[in-house]
């Protein structure tokens, strides 16, 4: 446990990971006057390896370590995107709290859907966004992108990843990183 009077919030160092645990700490110590909140970054399977999801084993790469931070005593709890949380928790670990939610919708970047030319190359590498897009246009071709906004902005501009339209991130995200 940390200090009396302070809290060690456990996160990724993505900078939407960090966005969210500044809302978190910002809402305790409106909670609790003069409580001093660390943040400490864990580097996640999910941050370390850039294959796909389902390479890399899907469910838990974006929480084991920082769970693990929490279980061994390096920090106190943990902030974590709902999205990245496993349907079991971790021994000894439970779900208490969840802040108020984002805006949840995804954003199409590039384009409008409904703009899109028959057979686009479509970015993602969320399982659910693909199903979803394809169910509304079954024309659409989907390659696999992995990465935070700006990692993704970044392999679009430099032609790494060849997609004309890339749906990676939520608006809710769009707004938090000023996009």
């Amino acid at each position: 446990m940390g200090a009396p009077g302070s809290l060690r919030l456990a996160t990724r160092g993505s900078p939407l990971a960090l966005h969210q645990t500044e809302l978190v700490a910002g809402a305790l110590r409106a909670a609790r006057a003069g409580l001093a909140v660390e943040v400490v970054v864990v580097r996640t399977r999910g941050d370390e390896d850039a294959s796909s999801l389902d390479q890399i084993g899907g469910q838990g790469v974006f929480v084991t370590e920082v769970e693990a931070a929490v279980a061994d005593g390096r920090a106190d709890a943990a902030v974590h995107s709902a999205k990245d949380l496993t349907s079991v928790m971790a021994a000894g670990l439970v779900l208490a709290a969840v802040p108020p939610r984002a805006d949840p919708r995804d954003g199409l970047v590039g384009a409008a859907l409904a703009d899109l030319p028959a057979g686009a190359l479509i970015a993602t590498g969320s399982a659910r966004r693909r199903a979803q897009l394809a169910s509304l246009r079954p024309d659409l071709v989907f390659t696999d992108v992995r990465g935070n906004m700006a990692r993704r902005v970044a392999l679009g501009e430099s032609g790494e990843a060849s997609a004309s339209h890339w749906l990676n991130v939520t608006a809710g995200e769009l707004v938090v990183l000023a996009w």
